[in-house]
């Protein structure tokens, strides 16, 4: 499970998938199922979504296989979409995800609300592999597209006061039937303490396997937080506040002893329903193993430093 930084000349895309698979965009535009947006010509696709990175750029990769793009893009968490992990592809036809714009508020320089289209644009997308492993005991690895979260709030210019960053989904029962429902104090909202929300590693996604997100994993644009719980990765994003005392997160809120803010990967600290010392990769025949989860999801060179004197039994 360690994760592998290496230099571009060190990459090839035929170390990542099989390079008629991975570039043929039409592949994926065919499978209906996993978005409407991916039936659409590449005429209509946005600005931002025609300059995707070349594949053997990843920065940061994960050195185990990749998950199948079915996989990823049928079994998610994603409540506004439905509670049950097949619900979202189900459902994902009917969400539109234009127009859309994000709210940048709190403690910084240069707040604003901006189109998706300029909100992006400054950025350098990037491919990004990452394990994902999520609270019930699964997990993926998906080949993320994004930009570095990091290098977007340093942009707004956050002030001495900004303590966390708050992220909150989009409140819209008209596009998210599962709102409608009151499983969750809606919006859905997430929060990082501004250290880790700095770190090279998280990034915000707009992109996975080559091609814009799909509905079910959050498009238009979504955060992903690789060495945390799933839910941390927060979906369908469409504001981001910088506050000076941690923000009240959704999951948090709801079933503070099950659910921690930090909700950092810990094969040591166990949910209240079951452990977390093994997980089952998504895809894996039912007869295989389950595998040994890695402290801080194998990420811990990168972040461990963030933790450094706090109690991670506590502070879960």
């Amino acid at each position: 499970m360690s994760i592998i930084i290496k230099s571009t000349s060190d990459i090839k895309s035929s170390d990542i998938t099989s390079k008629s698979v991975y570039m043929d965009r039409r592949r994926f535009m065919q499978q209906a199922f996993a978005s409407s947006l991916l039936l659409a010509a590449d005429a209509m696709l946005p600005v931002w979504a025609k300059r995707w990175p070349d594949p053997a750029q990843a920065p940061f990769r994960a050195d185990d296989k990749l998950t199948s793009f079915e996989d990823i893009t049928s079994y998610n968490n994603f409540y506004e979409l439905g509670t049950s992990k097949t619900d979202p592809v189900k459902n994902a036809a009917a969400f539109n995800p234009r127009p859309w714009s994000i709210a940048v508020e709190g403690e910084c320089d240069k707040p604003g609300v901006f189109d998706l289209e300029d909100f992006i644009k400054p950025y350098a997308l990037q491919e990004y592999i990452y394990r994902l492993r999520c609270v019930e005991g699964w997990s993926m690895v998906i080949p993320w597209v994004g930009f570095s979260l990091a290098e977007m709030l340093k942009t707004f210019e956050p002030n001495s006061k900004a303590k966390y960053v708050e992220f909150t989904t989009l409140l819209d029962k008209s596009r998210f039937p599962g709102q409608s429902r009151r499983v969750l104090n809606w919006p859905y909202v997430e929060g990082l303490r501004i250290d880790e929300a700095m770190n090279p590693l998280p990034i915000m996604a707009v992109g996975l396997y080559g091609d814009i997100l799909p509905n079910q994993n959050g498009a238009p644009i979504r955060l992903v937080v690789p060495w945390k719980y799933g839910f941390k990765s927060i979906k369908s994003i469409v504001k981001i506040r910088f506050s000076e005392t941690r923000p009240k997160t959704t999951w948090n809120e709801l079933a503070p002893d099950e659910y921690g803010f930090y909700a950092n990967v810990n094969p040591e600290v166990d949910h209240p329903r079951w452990s977390q010392k093994t997980e089952r990769r998504i895809g894996d025949a039912f007869w295989k193993p389950k595998q040994k989860t890695a402290m801080f999801n194998g990420y811990g060179e990168q972040v461990a430093q963030l933790y450094t004197g706090m109690d991670l039994t506590k502070n879960f």
